[in-house]
Order: structure tokens, then sequence, then C-alpha cells
């Protein structure tokens, strides 16, 4: 029930700005000459004597210029429509006194602090930018640490030791290693394609893994098991490349918003650190 209230709100705002979307293409290919608008861009609005800041109209034509929606008198005009149709209806829930029931003002209070944790984000990373150099620095580090190579590797995965080696001695003996990982390995993303875990860096690897392909042939299989965390691997390396990197223009923005991420979980150890909690 809730979710289908809060869709028929979206409707209603989309509503608002389709309506201003059809009304400028007809504009368009109307006459030159101005239609009449119900209020002046200038002119405050008003409703049941309470006025809708011109903050608030400010606020939603951003919104909607940052979405890439063009700023015309027509879409003016919807904004005020939308806020009128917003103004008029809290007021009726104010007037039916929701506003006093607790579990609405709680969400009130969360929507202002979710808007005022947003402003705190955007201020820190305007306060503190990320130069390019930073992202740089980054990017070389991670460049580094993918190699130069990239393997094509399938693994049969298995809980025991015992079971891995018989698997081993099996594939000695001619096995076929696909139709061997379709039935016994226990990695579900990989065993429905024969163990194959497709072209990647040693990097995607934890270090047992990555130490075991990194010192095979093209086409060898391990003679013994790779044992990590998950438990006991049988792999077989079917090919290696040179691996390429894509440059730094291409990944810029993507280390940049990982960066951001970091400084604002920063942010957030750092005020908790100095937070007084209590449970009472």
């Amino acid at each position: 029930m809730q979710r289908t209230l809060r869709n028929l709100a979206v409707a209603l705002v989309a509503g608002t700005f389709a309506v201003a979307a059809g009304a400028q293409d007809k504009a368009e290919k109307a006459s030159k000459k101005p239609a009449a608008a119900s209020t002046s861009p200038s002119a405050k609005v008003v409703v049941n004597g309470v006025t809708i800041p011109q903050s608030r109209i400010d606020a939603m034509n951003r919104e909607l210029s940052s979405q890439g929606q063009p700023d015309t008198p027509e879409r003016q005009q919807a904004v005020k429509e939308e806020l009128i149709n917003r103004e008029v209806l809290a007021q009726a829930a104010a007037k039916r006194g929701l506003d006093k029931n607790p579990d609405i003002a709680s969400q009130m209070d969360m929507a202002r602090q979710a808007v005022l944790v947003r402003a705190l984000f955007e201020e820190e990373v305007k306060r503190n930018p990320i130069t390019d150099a930073q992202l740089e620095q980054q990017y070389e580090v991670f460049k580094g640490s993918m190699g130069t190579n990239e393997y094509k590797v399938r693994h049969i995965l298995v809980d025991k030791e015992d079971d891995a080696k018989a698997i081993i001695a099996e594939l000695n003996k001619g096995g076929d290693f696909a139709k061997i990982a379709k039935e016994k390995s226990k990695d579900p993303g990989s065993k429905d394609n024969g163990g194959d875990l497709d072209w990647g860096p040693s990097a995607r690897y934890v270090k047992p893994f990555a130490d075991a392909i990194t010192g095979m042939q093209k086409g060898q299989t391990t003679a013994a098991p790779v044992k990590t965390d998950f438990g006991y691997h049988v792999i077989r390396l079917d090919d290696v490349r040179p691996l390429t990197v894509p440059p730094f223009a291409e990944m810029k923005e993507q280390f940049r918003q990982r960066a951001q991420q970091a400084q604002i979980q920063k942010l957030v150890m750092d005020l908790r650190a100095k937070a007084k909690i209590e449970e009472r």
C-alpha cells in the first residue's frame, strides 16, 4: 500500500512535467505570439496565505537542470504548478493532523537528516577536492598491482585434500577436466562451465591461487592441490596473454568516485571517534 501511494506521488510529479512538455511542443508549433501565463516568472505564489519560497522553486529548477531538462517558460510554469500541488496536499495533511502522527513525524525527521547528510558530504568533497595528480598516483599503484599478464584459468574446488589428490590422479589418467568440474566442483559460479574462470589478472585471486597460476606453464595442471580459505583447488592454466590496463583517462572518474567514497568514509569514522555515544 505504501509503495502504491509513493508511486502515485511520483506519477503526480511526472504528470505535471508531461503536461509541461506537451505545452512546450504546442508552443513551438504555434505562432510566435507568446501565450499569457497564469503567473509571471517573478510573481510570488501564495496558497491559502502560505507563500511558496523562491528558494524552493530554485531548488526544483536546479534538480531538473541537473537531469538535462531545458529551462523554458513551460518548465518554469510546470515547477510552480507542481509546488502548488504539493503545498495544497501538505496543508490538507496537516489539517488532518498527520504531521503529529509519531510515525510520520519520524519519517519527516529522517528525510531532513538525509538532506543534511547529503549536504555535508557534498561540502566535504568541495572543501577537500581530490586532484588529478592524486588520482594518477592511485592509478599507477593499481596498474602495478595488476602484473603484466592475464590468465585463462579453470579450477575444481573441493573440501578435502584427499578428494583433490584423487581428481589430479584421475586427470593424469586422461580424465576430462570440464566433466569432472561439473560433477565434483563445489564452486557454483564456474562448475557448470567446466570450471572456467575466464580471463583475469592474478590480482583477482587470493594469494595461494595467484602464486600457483603465475608459476604455471600454458596447458599445465597443478601437480598438488592448492589450499585456500575456500578449500582445495585443482587448477589448470588454459592460456596466458599480456595484460592491457585501460589508460588513466578512461579510468580517472572511477578512481575519483572510489577516492570520494574513501574520503566520506574517513569523515564518518573521524566524527564517530570524536562523538560521545551512549546506550541508555
